[in-house]
C-alpha cells in the first residue's frame, strides 16, 4: 500500500498529541508522584506514537529499517494496548473515590496492561510471519500458530479497556454537570467505537477459523471508524479543560455586549483624578477589558454625581411606571434619565443643582440594567419630558 492522504491525517494526529504531551512535561517534572498527571502524559504519549507508527507509510518503513517482516505489528499493538490502559488509568484516577480503592484499581490496571504488551512481544517472536501485511495483518495471520494468540490477546484487552472506559463515562457523567459532563458523554461513545473496530476485527478474524472470507471487516469498514473516534476522543478530552474557561470568556464577551449602550453614553465623561490606562480590544483578555470597562464607567458616575438631580429621577420614575414599566426596570430607566441629564448639564458647564447630594441617588450601581435602560424605546420619550437636547436622547 502507498502512502495517501490517510498518512497526513495520521501524523498530524500523532504530533498534536505529542506536542500537547510535550507542553505537559515542566508540570509533570515538579508534580511527578501526581498519578492523574502522569496517566494523562502517558496516554498522550501512546496516543500520539500510535497515530504515527500506524500510518501505512511508518509500516513500511519500520519493517524495511529493521529488516524483519511485519515488525510493525507488534509494536502497534503493543502501543495500541498502552493506550487503551492509559485510558483506563485516566479514568480510574480522574472520576473521584476512595483514595485507597483508587490506588489498588491503578496498580491492577497497570500490572494487567503491562502484561499484556509483555505478551504481544513475546508471542510475536514465537511465532511466524514472513509475509509484509501492511493493512490485512490480522486476518492474513489469523491462523497462526502464536500469532493468532497475539492478536487475539491485544484485540481483547483494548476491547475490555475501551468497554470498562466507556461505562465509567456514562456512570460518571450522571454525578457531574457543565463541561465535564459534555466531555464524558463524548469520550463514552469514542471508547464504546473502539469496541466495535475490536469486535469488528474479532469477527473478521474468527470467519477465518471457520474457512470464510470477511476480511472487509477489517479493510475498509474497520478503518472507517479511526477518524470519528480521533475527532470524538479529542473533542471529549479538551471540553473539561476549555469548557469552564470558554465559558467564562463567553459570559464576559456577554456582559461588555449589554454595557455598550452605557459605555458609548458615558466614555468621554471627564474623571479628574481617575487613570484611565488604554485597553486596545485586539490585545487585550476579554477579562481585564470587562474590568477596566467597568472601573471606567464607575468613575464617570462619580464625577456626574454632584450634578444628578433627585427631582429628574423622580420625574423619570413616575413617567416610566405610567409608561408601563415595573418597578426595578422603571428604577434603572430613571437612573439612567438622570445620569444622562446629569452628563447633558456638566458638558454645558451649567451649575450643580441645589441641594444635590454628592453621591448619586442609588449607592450600589447595577451597570447592567442601567445599560439595558439606555436601550429602552420609553427612554426618547422621558428625556423629552424632561426637555433633554435631542442629541442625547438620540444617546450620542
Amino acid at each position: 500500500m502507498t502512502s495517501g492522504p490517510g498518512d497526513l491525517g495520521f501524523y498530524v494526529c500523532g504530533f498534536v498529541l505529542l506536542l500537547v504531551c510535550a507542553a505537559k512535561l515542566p508540570a509533570l517534572a515538579r508534580r511527578r508522584h501526581d498519578t492523574l498527571l502522569r496517566a494523562s502524559c502517558l496516554l498522550l504519549f501512546a496516543g500520539g506514537c500510535q497515530m504515527i507508527l500506524a500510518a501505512p507509510r511508518s509500516i513500511v518503513t519500520l519493517n524495511r529499517v529493521t529488516g524483519i517482516a511485519n515488525v510493525a505489528a507488534p509494536t502497534v499493538y503493543a502501543v495500541t494496548t498502552t493506550f487503551a490502559g492509559a485510558s483506563l488509568l485516566l479514568i480510574i484516577n480522574w472520576r473521584p473515590g476512595p483514595p485507597g480503592l483508587t490506588r489498588r484499581w491503578s496498580r491492577w490496571c497497570v500490572a494487567a496492561y503491562s502484561s499484556v504488551v509483555v505478551a504481544v512481544v513475546a508471542l510475536f517472536w514465537a511465532g511466524d510471519a514472513p509475509v509484509e501485511q501492511v493493512t490485512l495483518f490480522d486476518v492474513h495471520y489469523a491462523t497462526t500458530p502464536f500469532i493468532r494468540e497475539m492478536i487475539v490477546t491485544y484485540l481483547v484487552a483494548q476491547g475490555v479497556a475501551m468497554a470498562a472506559a466507556g461505562v465509567l463515562c456514562l456512570r460518571w457523567s450522571l454525578q457531574v454537570h457543565g463541561a465535564l459532563r459534555a466531555g464524558l458523554r463524548v469520550l463514552a461513545p469514542a471508547y464504546l467505537l473502539i469496541v466495535c473496530y475490536d469486535v469488528l476485527r474479532l469477527v473478521a478474524v474468527a470467519a477465518r477459523w471457520a474457512g470464510r472470507d470477511l476480511d472487509f471487516l477489517v479493510d475498509p469498514v474497520s478503518v472507517l471508524i479511526a477518524t470519528p473516534v480521533a475527532v470524538l476522543g479529542a473533542v471529549g478530552f479538551a471540553l473539561p479543560l476549555a469548557g469552564p474557561r470558554l465559558a467564562r470568556t463567553v459570559r464576559v464577551l456577554r456582559q461588555l455586549r449589554q454595557l455598550a449602550p452605557l459605555w458609548r453614553a458615558l466614555r468621554h465623561v471627564p474623571t479628574p483624578g481617575a487613570v484611565r490606562a488604554p485597553l486596545p480590544w485586539w490585545r487585550t483578555p476579554p477579562a481585564v477589558l470587562l474590568t477596566g470597562r467597568k472601573t471606567a464607567l464607575y468613575d464617570a458616575i462619580l464625577a456626574l454625581a454632584p450634578y444628578c438631580d433627585p427631582e429628574v429621577r423622580e420625574c423619570a420614575y413616575r413617567a416610566a411606571l405610567l409608561h408601563g414599566g415595573d418597578g426595578a426596570r422603571a428604577a434603572a430607566t430613571a437612573d439612567a434619565a438622570m445620569l444622562l441629564v446629569a452628563r447633558d448639564r456638566q458638558r454645558a458647564g451649567l451649575p450643580q443643582p441645589a441641594g444635590t447630594p454628592s453621591m448619586p441617588v442609588r449607592q450600589a450601581w447595577d451597570l447592567l440594567p442601567l445599560s439595558s435602560a439606555l436601550a429602552s424605546p420609553s427612554l426618547p420619550y422621558l428625556l423629552n419630558r424632561l426637555a433633554t437636547p435631542q442629541k442625547a436622547a438620540h444617546h450620542e
